[in-house]
């Protein structure tokens, strides 16, 4: 045939055919062209967007990305789950939004499993009754004082599986400004002095010199060696509180998320802040990641309510709150994981809190 004769409609329909196939043989051999990222702009454009339906919805709930095949070494995404306050999909891209805490301040997208929504939301309400209590009547010079009952799972000399004893009565007198020793007094042991000076030691200024008597220097107060004149100075913005825990308790086993937990916790338990730091410090554990909400848990008087708590090395904390009041009541450590220890859901260690109090020394119960 001429190859310049004039194309039939059907040589026509051929030939488009034809390409078709060879296009998609093409498509099957050569890689996909690249998703082009959105520019700057664009791109704070679609996290505002994201932001701003997510925090309209208020639901927490979970957004899921189309499921996307590729064959021939293309790409393969199954389900992507994420909070529809912190994902979108975008133009085959996944767009991150800031998350708002709940102070309206912005917020870091944090690693591992986000504090569950139940437990934000009581921590929340928990923060709120606590910012409108009384603050405590400690003054420089005095004591304050915590009534607690405590028992601590023990092991016998073969290495058995650990048990609970019974609950004691624990009282300890702790100096407002760690100025002076406070004392532990727990029944059938002696009284014990806590934060007293150092034994003394002697220096010498140069070769012959008279030894010159001097004690160690303390540790300054920190998260981990807390008084209640530096607890009343802990920032009041729950962010700015975190990041404070976080650079304190640097050092130590486990993980930076449950040593804050932790260190939180015993705030909690052993010192008393006042109103707007023990909001702060609930604000704070809302935002460590992993936190969940127990419906039901009891202290170590008996006393039931809900737990917020976080789990780490098969042990999980729990803090216990009055389901009414949203009162701390104490704590409790349980097993999540069969150890030589025991089995899971062994309890570890049990608290309650009983009483906080001023009190003029130590040894003297507080008035009233």
């Amino acid at each position: 045939m001429n190859a310049f004769a004039p194309r039939t409609q059907h040589h026509r329909k051929a030939d488009a055919h034809a390409d078709a196939l060879l296009r998609a043989e093409l498509a099957e051999l050569l890689p996909p062209p690249p998703v082009p990222e959105p520019a700057p702009e664009r791109e704070r454009e679609l996290r505002h967007a994201v932001l701003r339906t997510a925090l309209a919805s208020g639901d927490g709930a979970v957004a899921r990305p189309p499921r996307v095949r590729r064959s021939r070494g293309g790409l393969r995404l199954g389900w992507i789950a994420a909070p529809v306050a912190a994902c979108a999909v975008v133009a085959g891209a996944v767009v991150l939004a800031p998350q708002e805490g709940p102070a309206g301040s912005p917020g870091r997208v944090s690693a591992g499993q986000p504090a569950a929504p139940e437990a934000v939301r009581f921590l929340s309400g928990a923060a709120l009754v606590a910012a409108a209590a009384p603050a405590p009547d400690a003054r420089p010079g005095g004591y304050v004082y915590v009534r607690s009952l405590v028992a601590h799972a023990g092991r016998d000399a073969a290495g058995g599986p650990a048990a609970l004893p019974p609950a004691h009565r624990r009282e300890v007198w702790l100096s407002v400004d760690g100025s002076r020793p406070g004392l532990l007094r727990e029944p059938g042991a002696a009284d014990t002095e806590l934060g007293a000076d150092e034994p003394p030691v002697y220096e010498l200024d140069g070769p012959g010199a008279t030894p010159r008597r001097t004690t160690l220097a303390t540790a300054a107060p920190s998260v981990t060696n807390p008084t209640h004149t530096y607890v009343a100075t802990l920032p009041t913005d729950p962010d700015a509180l975190l990041r404070l825990i976080q650079d304190q308790t640097r050092e130590g086993d486990g993980d930076a998320d449950q040593r804050a937990f932790t260190a939180i916790g015993t705030l909690l338990a052993e010192t008393w802040a006042p109103p707007q730091v023990t909001a702060a410090l609930y604000g704070a554990a809302a935002r460590i990641p992993g936190v969940t909400l127990l419906p039901s848990a009891k202290d170590a008087a008996g006393r039931e309510g809900v737990a917020v708590a976080r789990t780490a090395h098969g042990e999980q904390t729990q803090w216990i709150f009055d389901r009414t009041t949203s009162a701390f009541l104490g704590e409790r450590t349980v097993l999540t994981e069969t150890t030589s220890a025991g089995g899971a859901g062994t309890v570890l260690g049990v608290s309650a809190v009983l009483a906080k109090a001023s009190a003029p020394a130590p040894g003297v119960l507080p008035k009233g």
